[in-house]
């Protein structure tokens, strides 16, 4: 109970647990990037629950996610601390804490985004603070901090040493392209935020890329092609053939084009092939049911690239030497990620270009 009250008196008045003072600034207000739809009620959301109807329960917790969100700010303080109130944490299996509910820090270095730190909460203690760097020069840097991929929060804080500067950032990013995918655009299985495909293309080519990655839900629903329609970007990029079945593909594929093409005649669309799954090596069902969705993906998309002004058909490959980087036979790891963002970035980028997007 000692204890309990000299955390409360220590937070009231703006010193950690830990003994040392923090000034807290509001991540929302600050520069937030990746958001498809910047004016969600809650700014760590990522679509707007209320406006746009249809979602299953699993996939209104999803697109209030803040996956593939990041804050960027510029500070001169020797430290960052985190501190989360969470609407609703996550403890997943195939993810590891400092992805799914926690904090994934870069800084920028002679020109490049330079990895600087991560953290997460122990789940038996999600309401304290998180070191994420410590004893840095006191000189300002440039940040860049992934929120967390699986987890929806209420409130972010960042810490920083009292009286040191802490203000917005411009955005880092050119353009705006909004991508709407599976688990694996979603983060499943990174080890941190960063990791996730659509936040390592943005590194990678200096084009923000605007996630609504749904885990396990991505299947060219109607109602997902209502909202993304909606959004100010200037390219679609869909990862759209990792959770359908074959049937799924076949009945869904060309309503959902057209629906984006009603309200979005001229703006290009890149879907992108889904992977090979490992369990598929010794799993037949699996193997058979894979086939069966990447032919049927392959032959519709034929028809649909001569079908269709400005959509194209990228093929994705994650795959590795030894075929050894799954997680669970499915999701990739953080350098089977890398292998995969590789392998669609320069014919997206090509693509892009034909667009003035570069």
């Amino acid at each position: 109970m000692k204890k309990l009250i000299v955390a409360i008196a220590c937070l009231i008045a703006g010193v950690s647990a830990f003994g040392q003072e923090r000034q807290w600034t509001e991540a929302s207000d600050l520069t937030l990037i990746g958001k498809l739809f910047p004016d969600t009620p809650n700014p760590y959301h990522r679509i707007d629950t209320v406006k746009y109807k249809g979602f299953t329960p699993a996939e209104n917790l999803q697109v209030r996610q803040s996956s593939g969100l990041a804050v960027c700010f510029v500070t001169d303080s020797p430290y960052i601390y985190v501190k989360t109130d969470y609407a609703t944490p996550n403890n997943s299996v195939n993810i590891t804490a400092i992805s799914s509910r926690g904090y994934d820090l870069y800084i920028k270095k002679d020109g490049q985004w330079l990895w600087a730190g991560a953290g997460a909460p122990a789940w038996n203690k999600l309401d304290r603070e998180v070191k994420i760097v410590l004893n840095m020069e006191e000189k300002e840097h440039e940040c860049l901090m992934y929120l967390p991929t699986f987890s929806e929060e209420n409130s972010i804080l960042i810490g920083t040493k009292p009286g040191s500067k802490i203000a917005p950032a411009d955005a880092p990013f050119r353009h705006k392209v909004g991508l709407f995918g599976s688990s694996y655009m979603h983060g499943a299985s990174t080890s941190r935020g960063g990791m996730a495909v659509p936040a390592q293309l943005t590194r990678m080519t200096g084009i923000q890329i605007l996630s609504v990655a749904c885990s396990g839900n991505s299947k060219l629903q109607p109602y997902y092609a209502d909202a993304l329609r909606d959004a100010d970007v200037e390219a679609y990029i869909f990862d759209s053939f990792s959770n359908p079945d074959a049937a799924m593909i076949n009945e869904r594929l060309f309503p959902f084009i057209e629906k984006i093409r009603a309200k979005k005649p001229d703006t290009p669309i890149i879907f992108i092939s889904s992977i090979y799954r490992e369990k598929s090596n010794f799993d037949t069902v699996s193997r058979s049911t894979e086939e069966a969705k990447a032919h049927m993906a392959d032959s519709l998309m034929k028809i649909a690239v001569k079908k269709y002004n400005d959509v194209y058909w990228v093929k994705s490959d994650a795959s590795t030497p030894g075929h050894n980087h799954q997680v669970d036979g499915t999701h990739p790891d953080d350098y089977s990620y890398e292998v995969w963002a590789k392998s669609i970035r320069k014919p997206i980028v090509r693509i892009l270009r034909k667009y003035g997007i570069k």
